[in-house]
C-alpha cells in the first residue's frame, strides 16, 4: 500500500462523554471506509465511532468563523 497521510493520526487517550449522533447510510459507509484505511495505516484497528470525535475536533479547530464567534 502506498504511504497515505490522513488528517487524523494515532488516537490519544481521552475520557469520553457519550453523545448519540444519527448519520445517513452514505456517511456511515464513508466513516467505515475511513476507519478501515486509518487502521491499515496505523496498524491498530479503530472503529469509526472512535474517529468521529477527532474529526469533529479537527473541523471545529479549523473553523475560523467559529473561533471568532466564540471569542465575542
Amino acid at each position: 500500500m502506498t504511504r497515505t497521510s490522513l488528517k487524523i493520526g494515532p488516537l490519544p487517550d481521552k475520557t469520553p462523554q457519550k453523545l448519540t449522533v444519527l448519520v445517513d447510510p452514505p456517511l456511515a459507509a464513508d466513516l467505515d471506509d475511513y476507519a478501515r484505511i486509518h487502521s491499515e495505516i496505523h496498524g491498530t484497528e479503530v472503529p469509526a465511532a472512535a474517529l468521529v470525535p477527532l474529526m469533529l475536533e479537527t473541523f471545529l479547530a479549523s473553523d475560523s468563523g467559529f473561533r471568532r464567534a466564540r471569542k465575542s
